[in-house]
């Protein structure tokens, strides 16, 4: 397999850094695109993980740092849940540009909910995976305002998020609480794949059940049993790129 390293602006003029994941020597029988989860970034272990298993069933993996994380240029701060979808449909408009079209869309955590709001806006997506997504952003935000009740008085805050320090303002949470993820779902229109682990202890499975619910046919489930939020195990990892690869085939070759 090969790993090449590419970039492309997003439409506040920032570069986001981007890694591609190929099959060997053979041609991709698809394109997938992978939204991370929040504050973390492409090289996180397991999206790699994730990715290099669907590589290694024929399908080319673009994944990508949002605004502000990784390598990408702005300001983390100057961020939202809108800026995020509007990053991965600028992702899109560079594949289509660049390489083909993504036919399948993955999204771990936040980034689950995001890929689900941005398959509206990406018509060349047949099919969708959810890795651990949350069913609401209530969760998110009361997490951040538990952890910074001064960004309603002061607009911004520094709050802590898996041992790191990030800057996040009133927009942020403003933003979170418009977003509707029922009619997301409802509406999604494509395969949905959701995957999720019975002990997630960030993200419960209710969540699942409540977007499996929520979605409309053709639509699964995987269950990532023993599996943690983060899918630090690599056998965990690879298990759930190997069956979004096995089940997406169903919907992507003609």
């Amino acid at each position: 397999m090969q790993a090449r390293k590419i970039s492309f602006e997003n439409a506040s003029g920032h570069q986001l850094a981007a890694l591609l994941d190929l099959p060997g020597n053979d041609e991709p029988i698809a394109y997938a695109l992978f939204a991370h989860c929040f504050t973390c970034s492409k090289d996180y272990k397991g999206v790699a993980w994730v990715s290099k298993a669907l590589a290694a069933e024929g399908i080319a993996v673009m994944r990508f740092d949002f605004t502000g994380l990784g390598e990408s240029e702005g300001d983390f701060a100057d961020t939202t849940f809108s800026s995020n979808v509007e990053d991965l449909v600028a992702a899109t408009e560079f594949m289509d540009r660049e390489l083909e079209a993504p036919k399948i869309l993955i999204g771990h955590s936040l980034g689950g909910a995001a890929v689900l709001h941005a398959a509206a806006r990406i018509p060349s997506a047949v099919a969708v995976a959810t890795l651990a997504a949350p069913s609401s952003t209530d969760h998110l935000a009361g997490v951040i305002r538990s952890s910074g009740i001064e960004i309603e008085s002061d607009g911004e805050a520094e709050v802590e998020i898996g041992g790191r320090s990030f800057k996040i303002r009133r927009e942020f949470l403003d933003d979170l609480s418009v977003v509707r993820m029922h009619d997301a779902v409802s509406g999604l229109g494509r395969a949905l794949l959701v995957c999720h682990s019975p002990v997630d202890r960030v993200v419960g499975i209710d969540n699942a059940t409540e977007i499996f619910a929520a979605a409309r046919h053709p639509k699964s489930f995987l269950s990532l049993d023993s599996a943690d939020h983060l899918l630090s195990d690599a056998a965990d990892a690879r298990y759930a790129g190997s069956m979004i690869a096995a089940w997406a085939r169903r919907y992507i070759i003609d």
